[in-house]
């Protein structure tokens, strides 16, 4: 586990104090002392500095870090979703070709079996003419179940119909319509 830079810091301060305290044992004469005493000073000095700095310069490096990991958790993701739809075109690409193969055979062996074009032609053929005089058939009896002397001869007595047949003294019958019927 990697150690806080504050911890870092401070652990650098406590060897620097050691460091101190023994080379105050230790006899130096007043040039040497005056030369360690300037360069501690301007480490603990730059160290102070890089003290007010570091929280800024955490910051950033964590945030360029979490940048390049995003960019780079995004670019192999992306590679990974183009190589499995790259995988998947292509198996798609060999099942439609096996199908239009097995379409085109099917259909080739339903020609064979089934004779072909003339087989087609002559059940065609014979399909519209057994429309054609099913259609003839229907008008024809359409026409006579639909002519007037039909309609009025077998439904004037009928209820729906609304007329009343009327016998002559001759033999001969006709159909009336009441416009407005008597009291009975």
């Amino acid at each position: 586990m990697s150690k806080d830079p504050f911890q870092i810091l401070a652990d650098e301060l406590t060897l620097i104090r050691k460091d101190m305290d023994q080379l105050q044992r230790t006899s130096l004469d007043k040039q040497e002392a005056e030369e360690l005493h300037g360069f501690l000073a301007d480490a603990v000095e730059k160290m102070h500095a890089d003290t007010l700095k570091a929280p800024q310069a955490v910051r950033s490096a964590l945030k360029a870090d979490r940048d390049r990991m995003v960019e780079g958790a995004t670019q192999a993701a992306t590679e990974a979703a183009e190589r499995v739809l790259k995988g998947i075109r292509a198996e798609l690409s060999q099942e439609r070709q096996k199908l239009s193969q097995a379409a085109g055979e099917a259909r080739r062996e339903a020609w064979r079996w089934f004779g072909g074009f003339w087989v087609w032609l002559a059940s065609m053929l014979a399909t519209g003419i057994v429309l054609g005089l099913l259609i003839a058939y229907g008008m024809e009896t359409a026409k006579s179940a639909f002519s007037i002397d039909d309609l009025v001869r077998y439904n004037c007595g009928r209820s729906w119909f609304g007329g009343q047949v009327v016998e002559q003294e001759n033999g001969s019958s006709f159909c009336a319509f009441w416009i407005t019927q008597p009291d009975q």
